[in-house]
């Protein structure tokens, strides 16, 4: 498989950034949408953006850096994205700070706006990643060749990597993050005041999925033995149900 689309002046476009790239502007138009729905203001989640999507990106590089540092011999090798290597955790958390930080400097509230935000991030996510799909990156172990044959044809040529065939992994994400996008709308569009519940729906039930589909990966980032995503998947979960008990009290108050 050919991670790269085409070539301008010399210079290779791979599909992993056309694909993250299309992921964006599906976030975008989503976003659009939900917050009409609850009449927002979305200049403001725009300028948003422009801070916290730059950073999520240095955010994920540095996070996947961080616990892959024996393997990058220079800064270019470090900065350098285009064959994949950013971590959609340390993007997560750092996107999620900067979020924070910019409506308490706008003086808006943080889980009104996140919260029409989250869906577009997981319909992001489950778009992005076919990107690892291209790069025959984030599978999973060996699988036999009756298994893989279940799969569509493209997936199964996908996966066959040095006359090995994989779990694709990518694929289990992308629907479970599909299923989460339309779970997140639904409890959007059902509750009139939910600040905060659809961000702690969104921690909970992607890292649910995310903690088991982990299990089956073979590149996961490791610490002590221990597999990185999904000790943070656990902690995501914990932190989920405390923002929707946080959004329930604060709406029981009112």
């Amino acid at each position: 498989m050919n991670p790269v689309a085409f070539e301008i002046a010399g210079m290779q476009i791979r599909w992993y950034g056309i694909i993250i790239a299309c992921g964006v502007l599906a976030a975008f138009g989503v976003t659009y949408i939900t917050a009409k729905k609850k009449e927002l203001n979305f200049d403001i989640i725009i300028d948003g953006f422009l801070w916290s999507f730059p950073l999520a990106i240095i955010g994920a590089r540095v996070y996947y850096v961080a616990f892959e540092f024996e393997n990058y011999h220079s800064i270019w090798d470090m900065i350098n994205i285009r064959n994949g290597g950013i971590a959609i955790h340390g993007g997560l958390i750092a996107g999620l700070l900067t979020a924070y930080i910019f409506t308490r400097v706008k003086k808006v509230n943080f889980f009104e706006y996140i919260d029409v935000v989250m869906p577009g991030v997981i319909l992001a996510q489950a778009i992005g990643r076919w990107g690892n799909f291209m790069n025959q990156e984030a599978h999973g172990g060996p699988v036999t060749e009756q298994f893989i044959s279940k799969f569509p044809q493209f997936i199964q040529q996908g996966m066959l990597i040095n006359g090995t065939y994989y779990h694709p992994t990518f694929l289990y994400e992308s629907i479970w993050d599909l299923l989460v996008f339309a779970i997140l709308i639904y409890i959007l569009y059902k509750k009139k005041q939910q600040h905060g519940i659809v961000l702690g729906s969104y921690m909970i039930l992607y890292s649910v999925g995310r903690f088991f589909i982990e299990g089956l990966r073979t590149d996961s980032l490791m610490f002590y033995g221990l597999r990185i995503a999904q000790i943070v998947s656990l902690t995501g979960i914990l932190l989920g149900i405390v923002v929707i008990i946080f959004a329930c009290k604060k709406k029981t108050k009112k």
